[in-house]
Formats: C-alpha cells, structure tokens, sequence
C-alpha cells in the first residue's frame, strides 16, 4: 500500500523534482512515491498541479508535459512522452506518445496504448486499448479492449462519439470481446480513411470495423463489416422473452475468429514497433517510450490469450475445448513471427532513406513513404496477420 507524506510537509522527491526545474504547484499536496526514478522524470517544461500522486520504479514523464490541470491524477508506472496532458484521473501501466491527450475523470489501465495525437475528452475509461495516432474519442465513454486506427491527421481523424460504449462483458461472464477497428497493416501508413462511431451509440464485441465504416448515432452495433466506407444504420432489436441457457455460445465460429484476427494484428504491430518504431529514437521518442511499447503489447498479447482460453475451455467436449490445446500450441509458436523479411528489409531500407532527408520525427517518416515501398509494408504485416489465421483455420 502506497503511503503519502504527512501533511503539510514537502517531501524529499518532490523538493528534488523542483531542483531539477519541474514546476510543482502546491508542493506540500502532491505526492511522489519512494520507488520513483526522478531521473525518469524531465526537468524541462515539466508541471505537476495539486493534488497529484505519481507511482512505480517504471513511470517515465519526457518534457513539456502536464499532470493534473483540470483535477487530481494519479499515475502509476506510466510511460508519459514529451507534450502529453494528462488533465485527471487514474493512470496505470500506459502509455503516452507525444502530444497525446486525456480529459478529467479518465480511468486508464494496463495495456492501454494513446500513440501521437490521440486524445479523449473527460470521463472516459481504457483498459487493454490501443488508438493509432489521430483518434478522437469525446466525453463519457468505455473504450475497454479495443484497437482504433485509421485518419490521416489532426484535421481527419477517427472518432467515437460521446456517451458511447464498446461491449466487452458478455452474460458468460468472459471477455474474450476485442474489436478491431481499422488494422495494423493499413493503419500504420496513416493513409487510410477514418472510422466514426456516432455518439450514444454502442459496439458489441468481438467485431471488426473496416476502414470508411460510419455508424449512425444512438445504434447498436452488432455484426462485422469488413467492407470499406460502410454506412451501418441497424435496425432496432426486436422485443422478446425467451428461455435462456447461459453456455451455449450461439457465435463460436465468430469469437475465435475474431480473436485471432485480433492477436495476428497486434503480432504485427509488436513487429512494426521492433523494427520501424526503433528507427525513430529521439528526443521525442526515447528509448524507453520504446520499451513501454514492447511491454504493453506484451500485456496486450497475453491478455487476448487468457481470455480467448478461457472461453474455449469453458464447455468441457465442445469443438473449441478440443482445439484449444493446438491453437494455444499454434499462437505460442506464432506470436514471435517476423513475417517475409525481404519485404520487411526493403521497405526498412526506404525507411531508412526518408529518416536521412527528415530526420526522425515519427509522424514525417510515415507521411513520407511513397507508395511503393507503402504496399511493401503493407504486404510485410498482412503476411504476418494472413499466416496465423491461415494456420489456425486449418486446425
């Protein structure tokens, strides 16, 4: 248990932080646990407001960034990066690229991953999510176990309107429930067109959203659509009574799927972070931002696994009881899989190329890939993604 200094006394962390230049309001009520690194924490630029509470030997907080200015924050073992505003709330085992953004009342926790210019609005909840440079999501919402990608900027960007809710509890009290909308293949390009989720509105997981897809406010939606630039305008759910039987599991066909479709995508993204990401250190991108991101997925990967286990060995004799042994031996084997390294060289090669002209701005480098080597990078991650559901399909 975490245990604060006695009030009205400034502690010796926090007089440290202050030397070091980091602007701390109300020194006397915030609150910098022992286990700390100061030497993680930058002097430049840095504010910490009242009331804030800052945890754990791994937190990272890179210049220019503010905790706490519209309410109380607590962080515990963060990766924070250089222009990040984490304005209040709760903050676990995260992640935060530069100028990434978090409204008062947030409720973050592990596994979740904000990269370059995502931001949310107040009161909104994120466990095991991660949005791709862009994504917006508005005030009042539960983003829990999702992937968000696609937009192109600041100004086209994909959206989840307020009030809305991602599904991830299911009555057979399992979450095997991720949602991909957009992917990793395409979306890392940042060339793709933009999802919207109208506001007031929910998404029943596990489903997959393909880029373009707009659905309409104030609707539930419930199926995959893997067509781009949809419309998905559902009709309303028909009123009824019926006799229920928790574990049958109508759609198991659709939740080990998508499962796999889910796992196979962040596979990939754990490689483009291994091998793209990396070219990209710098002031902006510290090496340890890196390694947030590699232990993140990590946590993501496992996640998805546990909880894909868990309903497979739920009924004792069902098809996915007998298979989980292979699939689990199958994703083991997999979830290390580099793709074609020939393509992955030659596009590695034009990244090179463009961070030389650029520099290592990550932003820059991706706007800046022509479209050859584009398809290439594309073609690398979908290979991976393609040869894990394949090879799962043939179980």
């Amino acid at each position: 248990m975490h245990e604060q200094h006695p009030k009205g006394r400034t502690s010796e962390q926090v007089n440290n932080l202050i030397k070091k230049g980091v602007k701390i309001s109300n020194p006397e009520t915030v609150y910098i646990g022992e286990e700390v690194d100061i030497s993680r924490i930058s002097g430049s630029g840095v504010v910490i407001y009242s009331g804030c509470k800052i945890f754990g030997s791994s937190t990272l907080i890179l210049r220019n960034s503010k905790i706490g200015f519209e309410g109380s924050v607590t962080v515990d073992n963060c990766f924070i990066g250089p222009e990040v505003d984490l304005k209040g709330g709760f903050f676990k085992q995260a992640v935060f690229l530069k100028n990434s953004s978090m409204g008062s009342g947030a409720h973050v926790r592990e596994g979740t991953i904000l990269e370059e210019e995502a931001c949310a609005a107040h009161t909104v909840g994120l466990k095991q999510t991660i949005l791709f440079p862009f994504v917006t999501l508005g005030s009042l919402i539960n983003f829990c176990d999702c992937f968000m990608s696609g937009g192109t900027s600041r100004k086209d960007h994909s959206e989840v309107g307020s009030s809305y809710i991602h599904f991830n509890y299911t009555p057979e009290q399992d979450k095997a429930t991720p949602s991909l909308l957009g992917d990793v293949p395409k979306g890392v390009m940042l060339d793709q067109r933009p999802l919207f989720l109208g506001g007031q509105g929910g998404l029943v997981g596990p489903c997959r959203l393909a880029f373009g897809t707009v659905t309409a406010a104030g609707s539930i939606c419930r199926k995959d659509e893997t067509r781009e630039n949809r419309l998905i305008i559902p009709g309303a759910v028909k009123s009824g009574n019926i006799p229920f039987s928790p574990g049958r599991y109508q759609n198991r066909k659709k939740i080990l799927q998508n499962n796999i479709v889910y796992i196979a995508n962040l596979i990939a993204l754990r490689e483009w972070y291994l091998h793209v990401r990396s070219m990209c250190i710098s002031d902006d991108f510290a090496d340890a931002l890196l390694s947030g991101l590699k232990e993140n997925i990590g946590l993501a990967l496992d996640e998805r696994v546990e909880r894909l286990k868990k309903v497979c060995l739920k009924i004792p004799g069902s098809d996915l009881y007998t298979s989980w042994p292979k699939i689990e031996g199958l994703l083991d084997n997999e979830k290390y899989h580099k793709g074609d390294t020939g393509l992955r060289d030659d596009f590695l090669e034009g990244i090179h190329s463009i961070i030389l002209q650029t520099g290592k701005d990550y932003i820059s480098v991706i706007k800046n890939i022509g479209a050859v080597d584009k398809a290439k990078g594309t073609a690398w991650l979908q290979g991976i993604v393609d040869n894990i559901t394949f090879k799962i399909n043939e179980l």
